[in-house]
């Protein structure tokens, strides 16, 4: 099976020391998390800056106005998705919004302001466990 590349942008969107999740609908034609949380984020489109391909998915996915603070992790995940074999390289930057009003889209039907530390209460993406303890462990400085 031929693997598609794919390069990401995520976003660990804080507010009052909360990181929102977001729980993918099985209305997302590209799902493969189907009643699972992850974060806001999604793949870069050709010739797309990558800061303005997260600020357009989070705008999408949530309606929220922030502002990007730091990247903070590099990771990569191989789902299968619609019977494809992907490699996703993605970037995670620490992120801040301006208040806590989500407008979800038909990706998702839940989302949650979670405290980072007990992310473990949490039906997550498997891939993302180790990221939320990058990001706890990055915002301890």
């Amino acid at each position: 099976m031929e693997t598609k590349l794919f390069v990401a942008t995520k976003a660990f969107i804080s507010y009052q020391g909360k990181i929102l999740i977001l729980r993918e609908s099985d209305k997302y034609k590209d799902g493969s998390n189907f009643n699972k949380y992850g974060v806001v984020g999604g793949r870069i489109e050709a010739g797309q800056n990558f800061l303005e391909s997260l600020l357009r998915e989070i705008r999408e996915e949530t309606n929220l106005k922030v502002t990007v603070g730091n990247p903070f992790h590099v990771g990569e995940w191989r789902p299968v998705v619609n019977g494809e074999q992907w490699q996703i390289v993605g970037t995670f930057f620490e992120c801040f919004a301006d208040n806590d009003k989500v407008e979800l889209n038909e990706d998702h039907d839940d989302y949650k302001w979670i405290d980072p530390k007990e992310y473990l209460n949490y039906p997550l993406i498997e891939d993302l466990k180790p990221v939320f303890e990058k990001y706890i462990e990055y915002s301890k400085n």
